[in-house]
């Protein structure tokens, strides 16, 4: 590896996490970010990986070195939390998480010692929140959303308990995890150490399956059942924090509780939601205006400020004040429901339908696709001239002009997504 030394190791390594459909636009301060997450040396190896999951021997071979001194390095990153260890039936396999619900909030899912967590904290602020490139990334350039909100399930009425789906519960994404870990929030800790953050608990960061084994394994997260899922879930209720998950029917591999001063999804929402960054719920919030009183705690309580006092004219001819909600924002999540002690505020089901992807895989094949990089995923190491032939063919595809591209990724969903899906992943 002597030949790769400084920048260029974190170039190759930015350039391998962009072949990922969430990837990390060019920064100065992304390669800052880099330098304190991973040596230069270790930079060039990860930048060599394969985008899906891998064996040992898969990576001896990419770097041209012995097993025991393979896993010993692939070991050492996972204990960094730059990578994932998991068991896939039986078989030990690794992964390169994307930066964010990755490596990003890995870093600080715990207090550390081995690098300045409160420098690398305003790192991540200029890159995230005044840079903004990598935040619209994330959440605007994709049909496809990362993530989506669920509804407080407390304030459902007996009708919206019969028309919501089990997995747009919170409960039942807890109550169906196979193994389940709890962690600190990566967001409000980042803002504690700029002094702007909340009141919110810290403790609320939910990860499941294999990311819940290798967080707790390595000290990121500790596991937890889901009787105690279920209380943190509660007490997030209590602290009006926004449930999001990852935008899937089965298998999520997360649960954030979200307050709207200091999480990423929520500061996006606030700044672009007519562009909805985050996957709204499959309900609306109605107000009754013979009840509505105007006190504005719903107001307040909003999570991304969707919610307004205004005047209506009445037939007497006398101004007053009710809530109104910007329908074309809101999240659907029912905080203000709860938050209206006249009850004055109920949810309704939306009329459009929201499509949610089947599992994690499917949800990324999807965002590659209209990212453009499906052939990425595809034919990950473009070894064989049948590979690239074909990834050729797809990338010629994928840039078309934007509407016959989006008729091919219209056929290339409907078709035949899922039964791919299943002979490339399982």
């Amino acid at each position: 590896m002597s030949h790769i030394t400084g920048k260029s190791a974190y170039e190759s390594l930015e350039q391998r996490i962009n072949r990922f459909p969430q990837g990390a636009p060019h920064s100065e301060t992304l390669h800052k970010i880099l330098k304190m997450l991973i040596s230069e040396k270790d930079a060039a190896l990860v930048a060599m990986l394969p985008i899906k999951p891998f064996t040992v021997k898969t990576a001896s071979k990419i770097w041209k070195m012995n097993e025991v001194l393979t896993q010993k390095i692939l070991e050492e990153l996972s204990k960094n939390a730059i990578l994932l260890d998991m068991d896939n039936k039986g078989v030990q396999q690794y992964v390169l998480p994307p930066p964010m619900l990755g490596f990003f909030e890995f870093s600080l899912m715990r207090t550390r010692g081995n690098f300045d967590q409160k420098l690398l904290s305003e790192l991540y602020y200029q890159y995230l929140n005044v840079e903004e490139d990598f935040i619209k990334d994330l959440f605007l350039s994709t049909e496809t959303k990362l993530g989506r909100v669920l509804v407080q399930e407390p304030v459902l009425s007996n009708n919206n308990a019969v028309e919501i789906m089990d997995f747009e519960r919170a409960s039942h994404v807890l109550k169906t995890a196979a193994d389940i870990s709890v962690s600190m929030c990566y967001c409000r800790h980042k803002m504690q150490h700029l002094d702007k953050n909340c009141d919110a608990p810290l403790d609320t960061c939910i990860t499941f399956g294999n990311v819940a084994n290798s967080l707790s394994k390595y000290g990121y997260g500790r596991k937890i059942d889901v009787s105690e899922g279920m209380e943190i879930l509660h007490r997030s209720y209590q602290y009006n924090l926004v449930q999001c998950a990852e935008n899937v029917r089965v298998d999520s591999s997360f649960l954030c509780n979200c307050c709207g001063c200091c999480c990423e999804g929520m500061i996006a929402a606030r700044k672009f939601g007519m562009l909805h960054p985050v996957q709204t719920t499959g309900f609306i919030p109605k107000v009754a205006q013979d009840s509505c009183i105007a006190c504005g705690k719903c107001v307040k309580a909003c999570p991304i400020g969707a919610i307004e006092l205004v005047n209506i004219n009445e037939t007497s001819q006398q101004n007053r004040k009710i809530a109104k909600i910007n329908e074309e924002i809101c999240l659907g999540c029912g905080i203000c429901v709860r938050s209206c002690h006249k009850d004055s505020i109920f949810l309704k089901r939306r009329k459009e339908q929201i499509i949610t992807p089947v599992n994690s895989v499917h949800r990324i094949v999807l965002m590659a696709i209209e990212k453009g990089q499906l052939q990425e995923l595809i034919f990950d190491n473009k070894a064989l001239a049948s590979h690239r032939a074909m990834a050729a063919i797809l990338s010629t595809i994928l840039k078309l002009p934007p509407i016959k591209r989006a008729m091919a990724s219209k056929q290339m969903k409907s078709v035949y997504l899922e039964k791919l899906i299943s002979k490339l992943y399982n």
